[in-house]
């Protein structure tokens, strides 16, 4: 696998090193081992899986506190993504920025969003579906959310927002938000 480091400390864009023959390709998407060579979490304890059927549509940004605070590995195994993240953690140097990843099947990428990142993305095409790996089970009280369109952050979604949810329309603003501490 190959780990690219992203603009926001300890996230990455993890790509597979797919090896080809007459049949078709092999890859290996996780291994705990490089993940831990990395300094990544390398257990995960929940997966989940999104399907979004209108391009546009937009899920996030989403976190969690602690204790329930949890990294992800996020994969696009239908349709495409634009995948984002948030840096909302106290006494980040990138505390308020964001990046963004193209996830498609045809280009097998994930990406690893570290504990105190928010998370969200934008279906760029119809029937979209997403695949979360969590270092933490789900937890309703420690849930948080950052709103999509906080002029602070800037976020340039690439399509016409559509299909939000009315829990991600009412999102705080990151200067309504307490950074999140380890």
């Amino acid at each position: 696998m190959i780990f690219a480091p992203l603009s926001l400390q300890g996230a990455w864009r993890v790509d597979p090193e797919p090896r080809g023959d007459a049949r078709g390709l092999f890859a290996r998407i996780f291994c705990a081992e490089e993940f831990g060579a990395h300094g990544l979490v390398a257990r995960w304890v929940q997966m989940n899986v999104s399907l979004n059927r209108e391009a546009g549509t937009l899920r996030g940004m989403h976190f969690q506190r602690p204790p329930a605070a949890d990294a992800k590995l996020v994969r696009c195994t239908a349709g495409a993504i634009l995948d984002v993240l948030v840096d909302l953690r106290a006494g980040s140097a990138s505390f308020g920025a964001w990046c963004a990843v193209e996830l498609t099947p045809d280009n097998r990428s994930a990406v690893y969003v570290p504990q105190g990142v928010a998370h969200g993305f934008q279906t760029l095409a119809p029937d979209s579906e997403v695949t979360y790996c969590h270092s933490a089970a789900y937890s309703p009280a420690h849930e948080g959310g950052l709103r999509y369109d906080d002029p602070a952050v800037g976020i340039d979604w690439p399509l016409p927002v559509a299909n939000l949810s009315p829990r991600d329309q009412n999102n705080p603003l990151l200067a309504e938000l307490e950074p999140i501490t380890a």
